[in-house]
């Protein structure tokens, strides 16, 4: 079984869609369950959710409830019932290509590569460096992550191992939750990322200091620089290390200012 985990915050414009992409998979429906978390919505996504479910019977979906705690917290509540051996992870504004499950279970049944996480490419955008491309696939690292990480979320499936050798997201994190975790599940797990892109994240929108949570660039500085003090709080770099990627995020992040200033100012002239 493949447990699918869908944090959902006034999605009342985008859930049908994700959860439509999820019954067009090739792969077999009945080996689906659906774990919906409605983290306190404040608009119709309930409702809509509510009705989905009648409409669409056969598929197995359970909606939970909690008060607004954030994405990680959503999808911890999702993790800690999902029963499948399989976890995947989708947010509500995102949608899977038809024959992404299937894809990366065809991986994940190959013994030869052993592998624990997979993500895919999305909105086809290349994968870059320090990643490179063998027989379709990249793996991801520990030090990879440090400089770039090329997972979303929404691509994202694992072996229901990674909960059991790893844990959970941090409950309090909502910035670069997810590369917090990628690098927890780095060390050890067998991770890849799959060239192909199988996802349109965000209606194929340009995420970074333009919509979702990534938009937030301060916020999203913030995230890294906790995760770097994580990392070296848990010997996983040294004080060199640590002082020479807080210099290299400080730069990162004042480069993608510039580059939303420059696109937002273009996108004013047109």
């Amino acid at each position: 079984m493949i447990s699918v985990i869908i944090p959902m915050y006034n999605a009342s414009q985008s859930i049908v869609l994700t959860l439509d992409s999820v019954k067009r998979q090739t792969f077999p429906q009945e080996e689906f369950e659906i774990i919906i978390v409605n983290d306190g919505s404040t608009d119709e996504s309930s409702a809509i959710v509510e009705n989905y479910i009648k409409e669409n019977p056969l598929m197995n979906i359970v909606m939970l409830h909690q008060k607004n705690g954030g994405v990680s917290k959503a999808r911890n509540t999702g993790l800690k019932i999902a029963k499948g051996n399989y976890i995947a992870l989708l947010d509500a504004d995102d949608e899977w290509n038809s024959a992404k499950i299937e894809k990366q279970i065809h991986y994940f049944e190959n013994n030869s590569l052993q592998i624990d996480f997979l993500a895919t490419a999305r909105n086809n955008n290349k994968i870059l460096f320090p990643y490179q491309i063998k027989n379709g696939l990249a793996e991801i690292t520990f030090r990879k992550l440090l400089i770039r990480n090329e997972a979303q979320p929404s691509t994202v499936m694992f072996r229901k191992k990674v909960l059991e050798n790893t844990g959970y997201f941090d409950d309090n994190q909502r910035y670069a939750e997810d590369v917090n975790y990628w690098m927890k599940v780095s060390l050890k797990n067998k991770m890849y990322i799959l060239s192909e892109s199988l996802v349109i994240v965000g209606k194929g929108k340009r995420s970074f200091g333009v919509s979702g949570l990534s938009a937030n660039l301060p916020e999203m500085a913030k995230g890294f620089e906790k995760n770097l003090r994580e990392m070296y709080a848990l010997k996983e770099i040294n004080y060199l290390q640590y002082a020479s990627f807080r210099l290299f995020y400080r730069a990162k992040y004042l480069l993608l200012l510039f580059r939303t200033f420059y696109y937002n100012l273009n996108k004013t002239k047109k």
